[in-house]
């Protein structure tokens, strides 16, 4: 039986899962004429294969390389400035970018942030209860959480958090999404040159002030010999508020989404505020924010029998690792008391994400005090799903509830 997998198919969007397990048990390494690239759904050749260095995530480069050379010039703020990102690019050039964010994104400020993670949730939650009762929860409380969480530890002001979230917004547009317009890639250029500008500003002020936040940390470690120029350092900025708050809003839609399925589930969570952890992990492996991380084959790679040639994409199918029953037990069953649980939605090796344990905080903190707060939630609408090739969200997701 031949099995493919159309990932803009209305169906496969709104569930993947069916048609990834398929490609797992048939052919788990797929070549995709639709995606123009491998698709690897098993746990061991996708966690493998994102330690392997011949797997790159130099990525941009080649994409803007081959652009026709006037689109490129039109383009070359977009392309110099994510050349930057340590999530596109390998060692050395990674090493030495992602060893800056390390020494700013500490445990420490992490831990200070655990109090302001708990006033916003609160804060957010007072605005619902003042609300008629139904809502967009991505729009009024997924979103608003990470963004202002991540703004805050940036060092941004609560005031430019949404000037932010339209630049960010079209730059998602760009790196995200594989919806088409003929002014995507001009928007997304706008924005970064706007989101660059601001982000260069606000190094220059922690230079001459610093302040107690991750900027100023990253600008303290460069000061001690970890040298970036102001591009570098303004790049990690943008990629921490890019990639801070995406993710975690669809943890948070994603496990608010879960829970409403499994109102059994729900229960168990509201009742006992203790399994949050667990619970969150849950939601990360069984739905979780990261549908696939793409990667180049930097040299011609054998895997299953396939030759992988060099320069051809593959698509690592996070989700579909998440329920690979080799792995997990019962693996589409929803269980927020699930004990081995070693879900690859952060990734593995090298390019973990950094702001897992931010994302850990906002979704143990923000469950609990939501299901406490808010005793009866139903969904009001039918989710909308994202069209997005490498992140699993939600645009909208109606509730209905009623308050405390």
């Amino acid at each position: 039986m031949t099995v493919t997998f159309n990932a803009r198919d209305a169906a496969v969007i709104a569930d993947p899962y069916p048609s990834l397990h398929a490609l797992m048990e048939q052919d788990p390494v797929h070549w995709s004429d639709k995606l123009g690239g491998w698709i690897l759904t098993r746990y061991d050749h996708i966690r493998q294969s994102l330690r392997d260095p011949r797997f790159s995530s130099d990525r941009m480069r080649p994409f803007f390389d081959h652009m026709p050379e006037a689109m490129r010039m039109d383009l070359r703020e977009l392309d110099a400035s994510m050349r930057l990102w340590a999530v596109f690019n390998d060692p050395p050039a990674h090493t030495r970018v992602r060893g800056l964010m390390n020494k700013a994104f500490t445990t420490n400020a992490l831990e200070a942030m655990r109090p302001r993670v708990a006033a916003i949730v609160e804060r957010l939650i007072d605005g619902l209860t003042r609300q008629s009762g139904e809502i967009d929860f991505i729009q009024d409380f997924a979103y608003p959480l990470p963004a202002h969480v991540i703004a805050s530890m940036l060092g941004v002001p609560a005031a430019d958090v949404e000037k932010l979230k339209l630049w960010s917004d079209h730059l998602g547009a760009f790196v995200l999404t594989s919806r088409m317009s003929a002014d995507k890639y001009r928007q997304a250029n706008d924005a970064l040159m706007e989101m660059n500008a601001y982000f260069t500003a606000l190094v220059e002020a922690r230079r001459r002030e610093p302040q107690a936040d991750v900027t100023t940390g990253m600008v303290q470690a460069e000061q001690r010999g970890d040298f970036l120029s102001t591009e570098e350092l303004v790049g990690a900025c943008v990629l921490l508020l890019f990639a801070g708050h995406e993710t975690t809003t669809h943890l948070l839609g994603n496990g608010l989404l879960a829970l409403l399925k499994h109102p059994e589930q729900m229960h168990m969570l509201r009742s006992d505020s203790s399994l949050a952890q667990a619970a969150v992990e849950e939601m990360l492996r069984w739905d979780g924010p990261s549908l696939a991380q793409v990667r180049v084959a930097g040299d011609d790679i054998e895997l299953e029998g396939k030759l992988i040639r060099r320069g051809e994409r593959v698509f690592q199918m996070l989700c579909a690792a998440n329920r690979d029953p080799r792995v997990f037990d019962q693996p589409d069953r929803f269980d927020i008391r699930r004990q081995h649980n070693p879900h690859l939605t952060f990734g593995y090796g090298i390019h973990f994400c950094i702001g897992a344990p931010l994302a850990r905080l906002e979704g143990q903190t923000a469950f609990p005090a939501l299901l406490r707060r808010l005793p009866q939630i139903e969904l009001a609408a039918a989710p909308d799903w994202s069209d997005s090739i490498v992140v699993r969200g939600l645009n909208s997701l109606r509730v209905s509830y009623s308050a405390a």
